[in-house]
């Protein structure tokens, strides 16, 4: 066990560096023992195998962003070319991820092309940077806000690290009438290096949590028109290669969620045991970056704060990966 703690703690020792203490095995072990004794091992473990891949250090972000410096499908056979007339978008009204991205695409655009980022633009071709695309909610309020102040012509390239299918859907038919909305001869291309599937008519392949069933407790969640629907158990995702194992930390992740979720008397709506969602017990992805955990993710994985006290909702929980809030308060 205590290796396993200690794995952990190196997996994600650059998790909002120099913002929150490094993550050594007595955090993790605070944090798993939340859970009951027959989840905390197949809990550490799944987390052992999964995040490998799905926790984006920064050193994967980075070299996603050098892969994308020289893609010949998006900047043709010139990349200084490319990037000299081609504007990096910093228009994110909440978060701080797209800023976060330029930052690292400065040092290597300078190395890879000569440019310094401030130098580059003045043609129609735009680069809107992120690094995971959830709901897709973020990226359309931004480009809505940003259509009106853009040239009459011009093309948008979404560049993504991951996307979910039903948030890549939704942005897409959105970006669709965006331009001609406004006017203007905007056209827009998502690009995803992975797609993760998480629609609802293809829950039975899931590359998120997706349970089979509800625990006590969790009736709420089932009822109206964005009630739970579980998926048939038995299919092999690239999540999960075990579907016993996958029922378990589903079941122990959903549990731990609907505890934290009664810890406050009136909660949002979108706020749901496996992450902020629009429908079921949450949206239940295990993506997170070294930036922060999206609050999409379980709320077991990020919800609390130490420094408050007991008799606080957030001091009920103490939290693997602490979330770093757009406002610097939660919307519970």
């Amino acid at each position: 066990m205590k290796a396993k703690l200690e794995a952990l703690a190196a997996l994600i020792a650059d998790y909002r560096e120099g913002e929150v203490a490094k993550p050594d095995a007595d955090h993790v072990e605070r944090w798993v023992r939340q859970f009951d004794a027959d989840e905390r091992e197949p809990v550490l473990d799944e987390l052992l195998r999964i995040w490998p891949a799905f926790y984006l250090k920064r050193q994967v972000v980075e070299q996603f962003l050098q892969r994308k410096l020289t893609d010949a499908s998006l900047v043709g056979a010139n990349p200084a070319e490319f990037w000299a007339r081609a504007t990096v978008l910093d228009i994110q009204l909440r978060g701080g991820s797209q800023c976060a991205m330029r930052e690292l695409l400065r040092p290597l655009l300078q190395h890879a092309t000569g440019l310094s980022l401030g130098a580059c633009g003045g043609g129609d071709r735009f680069i809107y940077f992120d690094d995971i695309l959830f709901t897709g909610d973020r990226i359309e309020r931004d480009l809505s806000a940003w259509v009106p102040k853009a040239p009459s012509v011009a093309h948008v390239d979404i560049i993504v690290f991951a996307a979910h299918a039903y948030g890549r859907y939704q942005l897409e038919e959105k970006l669709k009438k965006l331009g001609q909305a406004a006017g203007k001869s905007i056209s827009f291309s998502l690009q995803p290096e992975y797609v993760l599937e998480n629609r609802r008519t293809h829950r039975d392949d899931a590359d998120v949590l997706w349970p089979v069933s509800l625990p006590a407790g969790a009736e709420r969640f089932a009822a109206g028109a964005t009630g739970f629907v579980p998926r048939s158990p038995g299919r092999v995702s690239k999540l999960f290669p075990s579907e016993p194992r996958r029922h378990l930390v589903e079941q122990a992740l959903l549990k731990a969620g609907l505890k934290i979720v009664g810890f406050s008397r009136d909660p949002s709506p979108v706020v749901r045991p496996l992450g902020y969602g629009p429908f079921g017990v949450g949206f239940g992805s295990l993506l997170l970056t070294h930036r922060n955990c999206p609050n999409n993710a379980p709320l077991a994985f990020w919800w609390g704060d130490p420094t408050k006290p007991s008799s606080h909702p957030l001091g009920k929980w103490y939290p693997l990966v602490p979330r770093k809030p757009y406002d610097n308060g939660y919307d519970f």
